[in-house]
């Protein structure tokens, strides 16, 4: 018996999240169901796909995530189990969810979910809700060891999984240039691309002033001086600084503020951010 958790972008005002739940213990009441998040925005596979980079390696070998963010859902895009380096299972559409863990866990195996015998009986003619009928169904068998993963459905390459277009950081002798991927949602901290590593190739210490800018594809939002701190506390209340989070990339926030907030920044492969020595 493993862990199962789900994702989706459904929020909770109305039953679609409790209708997953109610079939993963239909299949099995002795079932643990853990939620990742289900305030995804609607329809945003990108982040949906950051979410689950975020919590995947840390549970244990055998867990199996359910990820519903599904724009496509009756179209003809596949339904897959992908299997990680690490040994989770992830139930999801093929659309793009899996870019960052396959970028940066790996998946080893996956298959393609058969719906003539991992679909919840009596869901035939429904095609606009396969969180439920597909992958909850599939991902409760699973998790609770009612099938194993070769019973998935046919098996197919890993690298046939649908990929996100992703703008990978560079370093050059005088900066390092990524893009904002994400929110840290409730603080509105900015969260890039660039690994630690290459930013620390410009010989950046923890108290160095750094020059940050920000900008789109229209214009720059953002260019000032900034600290470069191991926490928010080694600033003044209002101040920003770089940091490295959680996930060992570089990211901006304001002291016990919303960065995002306060200069309109959006994110995606368009939002652009640099950061280099002070030069002034």
């Amino acid at each position: 018996m493993n862990p199962l958790i789900f994702q989706t972008d459904f929020g909770v005002q109305d039953g679609a999240v409790s209708a997953m739940y109610g079939v993963a213990y239909t299949v099995c009441p002795g079932l643990r169901v853990f939620d990742l998040t289900h305030e995804i925005e609607p329809y945003d596979i990108w982040d949906a796909s950051y979410r689950l980079i975020q919590a995947v390696a840390y549970w244990p070998e055998g867990t199996v995530f359910v990820s519903v963010v599904d724009p496509g859902v009756g179209s003809t895009r596949r339904s897959i189990v992908a299997k990680t380096q690490s040994g989770q299972y992830i139930v999801t559409p093929d659309n793009g969810t899996l870019t960052h863990i396959k970028r940066r866990v790996g998946i080893t195996a996956a298959r393609i979910i058969d719906e003539t015998v991992n679909r919840r009986s009596g869901s035939e003619e429904s095609y606009t809700f396969h969180g439920r009928d597909v992958y909850a169904y599939t991902g409760a068998r699973l998790a609770a060891g009612i099938i194993d993963f070769s019973q998935v459905g046919p098996e197919v390459e890993p690298d046939s999984i649908v990929e996100l277009p992703v703008v990978a950081p560079t370093l050059s002798e005088d900066r390092v240039c990524g893009t904002v991927d994400v929110l840290d949602v409730r603080f509105g901290s900015l969260w890039t691309n660039i690994p630690k590593e290459m930013f620390k190739k410009l010989g950046f210490k923890v108290g160095d002033r750094v020059e940050v800018t920000i900008e789109n594809d229209t214009r720059v939002l953002y260019r000032n001086v900034m600290t470069y701190a191991h926490s928010f506390a080694e600033v003044r209340v209002g101040e920003p600084l770089v940091y490295i989070n959680s996930l060992d990339c570089m990211a901006v926030a304001i002291n016990q503020g919303s960065f995002a907030r306060a200069y309109n920044i959006g994110t995606g492969n368009s939002w652009k951010i640099s950061i280099s020595p002070v030069r002034w």
